[in-house]
C-alpha cells in the first residue's frame, strides 16, 4: 500500500470546523511536504480550485500549478499529483508546464489527477466557459489526446470539436517514460468509460472495502475489454486515530456537527448539482469532502490498521487521506499505522 494525503491548500478540510490551525499558505504546505516524505508517505494531492469552496468563497486558497513547482524544488522523492481541469488549460500548454516541472522534480515525481469542472460560479468568475456533464467527458477525451501526443511525439497535428493545434514542437520532453502518470475519478458511465480508455489509474471517493471492490472489479473488466493493462487504484478516506474507540468517536461526533449555514454549504450544493454520483450525499458527508469518512479509518490504531489491509485486499495500491489538524495527525498516522503495519510486514 502507497499512502498519499490532500495537500491543505484551502486551509482544512472540515466544513463545521472554521479554524483547523493549518492555514492555506506556501509556509504550512512547504513544512508539511518536506516533513511527509521523512515519515512514510508517497504522495500528495495538490487541488485545483481558485476559490475556497471548503471555508467559503472569501477564505484565500493556494494556486495549484505554481505550488506544485515549487515543492518539486523543495521535496526529494514525494510524488506530486496536481489537479487539472481541461477547460481551464489549454492541453499543449499544461504539457509543457507538466514536462518542466517533471524535470524540476528529476523525473517520475510529477503525476496528473484529471477532473472536470463541476462550480458553474467559480467559471464563471474566471471567464472560462462550463459546460454539461458528458460535454465536459468530451472535451476531457480530447484534451487528453492532445496532451499524451505533446509528451511523446514532436510536429503532430491535430483537429477536434474543441481543440486544435498544427505542426507541434514541445521540448524538453517529460524525464518519466512513457509518460507522467494520468488519476481520473468519476461515477458516471461516461466518466468511467473514458478513464479505463485514456487514464493509467482510478481514483474513487470514499467508500467501505466492499463497495470499492467493485468498483475495482468494473473497471478492470473494461480495461480487460479493451485490451490494456492493469490500473493504479487509489481511494479517498478520512482518518481519526485515536488509543481508545471512545476517543475516537467523540472526535466523529465533533467534526459532523452540521451548520448548514456554513459558509461553504452554497459551494457544496453546486458541487452535487454539477456531478452524477451513485450514491445520495448525506449532510454527513457535507462535513468532510470526498466521502472520506464512509471509508472506515476512524477508531484505534489496531482497527484502522486492519481497515487498511481490507482495502489493500479489495485490490487498492493508494490511499489518498485527510486529516485535521494535518501536520499532527499525519504523524500520528505514520507512528500508529503505518509503522505498525510495516513492523508487521517485516516480521512476517
Amino acid at each position: 500500500m502507497r499512502y498519499g494525503y490532500w495537500l491543505p491548500v484551502f486551509g482544512g478540510w472540515l466544513r463545521n470546523v472554521e479554524d483547523e490551525g493549518m492555514e492555506a499558505s506556501w509556509d504550512y504546505v512547504r513544512r508539511l511536504a518536506r516533513r511527509s516524505e521523512q515519515i512514510g508517505y508517497d504522495l500528495t494531492l495538490v487541488a485545483e480550485l481558485n476559490l475556497n469552496d471548503i471555508k467559503g468563497v472569501e477564505a484565500p486558497s493556494l494556486d495549484a500549478w505554481s505550488t506544485a513547482a515549487a515543492l518539486a524544488a523543495v521535496t526529494e522523492r514525494l510524488e506530486l499529483m496536481v489537479a487539472v481541469r481541461p477547460t481551464f488549460h489549454n492541453p499543449a500548454l499544461l504539457a509543457k508546464q507538466a514536462a518542466n516541472i517533471d524535470h524540476i522534480g528529476g523525473g517520475g515525481r510529477l503525476s496528473l489527477n484529471v477532473v472536470s469542472s463541476w462550480w458553474a460560479s467559480e467559471a464563471a468568475m474566471y471567464g472560462v466557459h462550463f459546460e454539461q456533464h458528458d460535454d465536459r467527458y468530451a472535451r476531457t477525451a480530447e484534451w487528453l489526446e492532445v496532451l499524451d501526443r505533446a509528451w511523446k511525439e514532436d510536429h503532430f497535428s491535430y483537429e477536434g470539436k474543441f481543440y486544435k493545434v498544427s505542426d507541434t514542437v514541445l521540448q524538453p520532453k517529460p524525464l518519466t517514460r512513457p509518460r507522467p502518470v494520468i488519476y481520473a475519478g468519476g461515477e458516471s458511465e461516461a466518466a468511467k468509460e473514458l478513464i479505463a480508455t485514456k487514464c493509467d489509474a482510478y481514483v474513487m471517493h470514499g467508500d467501505p472495502p466492499g463497495r470499492v471492490r467493485e468498483k475495482v472489479r468494473d473497471m478492470s473488466a473494461r480495461r480487460e475489454r479493451l485490451g490494456l493493462g492493469p490500473m493504479i487504484y487509489g481511494v479517498a478516506g478520512y482518518t481519526i486515530v485515536r488509543d481508545s474507540e471512545e476517543e475516537a468517536q467523540k472526535e466523529l461526533g465533533r467534526i459532523t456537527d452540521v451548520r448548514q449555514s456554513a459558509a461553504g454549504y452554497n459551494n457544496y450544493q453546486q458541487w452535487l448539482a454539477g456531478t452524477q454520483l451513485e450514491q445520495r450525499v448525506s449532510l454527513e458527508d457535507y462535513s468532510v469532502s470526498n466521502r472520506g469518512l464512509r471509508s472506515g479509518l476512524v477508531g484505534t490504531p489496531e482497527q484502522v490498521a486492519a481497515r487498511v489491509e481490507e482495502f489493500e485486499e479489495a485490490g487498492v495500491d493508494l490511499l489518498l487521506l485527510q486529516c485535521s489538524p494535518q501536520l499532527e495527525e499525519m504523524e500520528r498516522f505514520a507512528a500508529q499505522v503505518i509503522n505498525r503495519r510495516e513492523s508487521r510486514a517485516a516480521n512476517v
